[in-house]
């Protein structure tokens, strides 16, 4: 049987790295003057696409470090680092900034080439990879999965991941009206909020991490 409490850890951890509130306006501007069905093709396929990745990471992720010789313990302080840094940039507004520019640039490429409609489309790069399936969020999941051995735990990371990312694709597909009832400003304070939580979160994984290597008391 599994913790309520780690279910809701889980999902709240993934909810706060791939922050849905801040990719909204991102996908309004990239999907600017496509049709209605066209934004709905592109927010579904973004996500699946995001969840075999991190379903894969989840399931796989241990054994692969196992096989290049990295500890759970060190893999823990290290995404603790990397997700203390990504709250940083959240606070700090940087975080937008980078996706904002990811988005631009991928629209650059398209605009290079525009032989195809799937040419044209965002879906797979820049916002299934990286916005969605990410470093920080491939590192919350090997995280999450490591906590709670076995495939009970692992049947929750994967089971929150669906849910984040459903709540992913409900907030793209209303990104407009998100985005004009929050603002810019509503964006950012929920963006700030969001980023204290994930760097709380950081810090315990890093704190974990010494208390497996010995170097704290439990």
């Amino acid at each position: 049987m599994i913790d309520l409490a780690f279910v809701i850890t889980a999902f709240a951890t993934l909810f706060v790295i791939i922050d849905p509130i801040a990719l909204t306006p991102i996908f309004a501007t990239m999907t600017q003057g496509a049709p209605a069905p066209a934004r709905r093709k592109m927010a579904l396929r973004a996500c699946l696409v995001a969840f075999f990745i991190l379903v894969a990471f989840t399931l796989f992720g241990e054994a692969l470090m196992h096989f290049i010789g990295i500890s759970m313990p060190a893999f823990r302080v290290a995404g603790g680092i990397l997700l203390f840094l990504t709250a940083l940039e959240m606070l700090f507004e940087r975080r937008t900034k980078r996706r904002e520019g990811q988005a631009d640039m991928a629209a650059e490429d398209a605009a290079q080439d525009s032989s195809s409609d799937d040419d044209n489309d965002p879906s797979v790069f820049p916002l299934a990879v990286p916005l969605l399936a990410g470093p920080g969020a491939i590192a919350t999941v090997i995280l999450l999965a490591g906590q709670v051995p076995g495939w009970a735990g692992t049947a929750a990371v994967i089971g929150m991941v669906g849910v984040v990312l459903a709540v992913v694709f409900a907030s793209l597909l209303l990104s407009d009206l998100l985005e004009r009832g929050l603002g810019k400003t509503g964006i950012n304070v929920a963006t700030r909020i969001l980023g204290m939580l994930l760097a709380a979160l950081a810090v315990q994984f890093v704190l974990d991490g010494l208390r497996n290597f010995g170097l704290m008391a439990g």
